[in-house]
């Protein structure tokens, strides 16, 4: 007969001290996506990050951190400020209890949007330090399928740059060891798209994965004609063609598309994910940890997308979501975007078409000494041991 034993450190142990710091992390270049140049938004020149740090009465810490692009930093930061208090003196193991304890007190804003990116921070932290506690990858300790995911490059695609420009960023990206190539599209002038993606597939050759991303700009009809046009490429997949609360009309694409399609990255909460896979409507799902809530609401989403048979591919924070992709049955990729390596120590490796999910505890990220050229904001609570 085993016994049960449990330990102080880990039945008894109480959340501490909290800090946050809110960051804008400035890139290289600016780049434009179809939304800028459909006018409804500027080129985008920073990362706006919301870091959470956690630390126990026994000295147990963890890290997390949310994002947006554009608008929303304070925002998020100040509501973060708001309810990190609730969880000093709780016990750090309760995660799901702690999630809702934080949505609950952010009822009145709802529970989606900047109320759920917020806590996303938080609950990112407390699932990165009950894996350190345990001495596990975050993959690990949620039950890792593959030590390795395939990955694809989403930064040298974007429609700012030449298709000559595009071309050498695809060939530093497999150099590198990605495996895959992901596009912007998006122009006024359709043909364009076409000449551009055309361009692409001839240059990385008809063996290597390429994946358009529409990012909202196309109505019905374009996206059928346009998606159509583009069956000749043999793309991986055909991302956010529509409006992303467009459902019918990504259920409707689908079926008529040899093509998979997928979206995910603009809603913001677990439930806006979960109506596109219980009406079928989508091939893949690619829903962003922070953006719905953080890593509790993430876990959900992907085990409805695991019992639908889904392809899952998360949206950006690939030093969140490596973890989380290495952890599910079904096919995964990850997204390969520099934009938020100057933040931390550590870098992922890359190779063979696959990004190695690193074996240091949690999610394996320290905060960089840099951070505070960049930071606008902190705040604490509680007291470290």
């Amino acid at each position: 007969m085993i016994a049960l034993t449990t330990t102080a450190s880990s039945s008894q142990d109480r959340i501490g001290w909290i800090r946050l710091a809110s960051v804008n992390l400035p890139l290289k270049t600016p780049v434009s996506d179809a939304k800028v140049l459909t006018g409804r938004q500027a080129a985008l020149k920073d990362v706006a990050l919301l870091f959470a740090e956690v630390e126990t009465a026994g000295g147990h810490t963890g890290l997390g951190f949310t994002y947006t692009l554009r608008t929303g930093g304070p925002a998020q930061f100040a509501h973060a400020s708001e309810v990190a208090p609730l969880l000093v003196g709780e016990d750090p193991n309760d995660i799901g209890r702690l999630w809702g304890k934080l949505a609950w007190a952010s009822a009145s804003v709802g529970r989606s949007g900047v109320a759920v990116q917020a806590i996303a921070a938080l609950d990112t932290a407390l699932w990165d330090l009950k894996a350190r506690r345990a001495g596990l990858s975050l993959a690990k300790l949620l039950g890792a399928h593959r030590d390795r995911v395939k990955c694809y490059n989403t930064s040298g695609g974007y429609l700012q740059a030449s298709v000559e420009e595009v071309l050498e960023k695809s060939t530093q990206s497999l150099e590198r060891g990605m495996g895959g190539i992901k596009m912007k599209v998006g122009h006024p002038d359709r043909a364009t798209d076409l000449a551009r993606v055309a361009a692409v597939r001839k240059h990385i050759g008809d063996q290597v994965p390429l994946m358009v991303d529409v990012n909202q700009q196309w109505d019905r009809t374009t996206a059928l004609r346009m998606g159509m046009a583009m069956e000749q490429f043999n793309l991986e997949w055909l991302e956010e063609p529509l409006d992303a609360y467009d459902i019918e009309g990504h259920a409707a694409l689908a079926a008529q598309l040899v093509t998979p399609v997928g979206t995910g990255e603009m809603l913001s909460s677990a439930g806006e994910v979960a109506a596109y896979i219980k009406r079928g409507a989508i091939d893949l799902v690619m829903h962003d940890a922070p953006r719905v809530g953080g890593i509790t609401p993430f876990l959900k989403v992907a085990a409805m997308a695991e019992d639908a048979g889904l392809v899952l591919a998360p949206h950006f924070v690939m030093e969140i979501h490596l973890q989380l992709a290495a952890a599910y049955p079904h096919a995964a990729w990850v997204e390969h975007f520099e934009w938020l390596e100057p933040a931390f120590n550590e870098r992922l490796e890359i190779r063979d078409g696959h990004m190695i999910v690193p074996n240091r505890p949690g999610l394996g990220l320290s905060l960089s000494e840099r951070l505070g050229e960049w930071t606008v904001a902190k705040s604490e609570f509680g007291k470290r041991a």
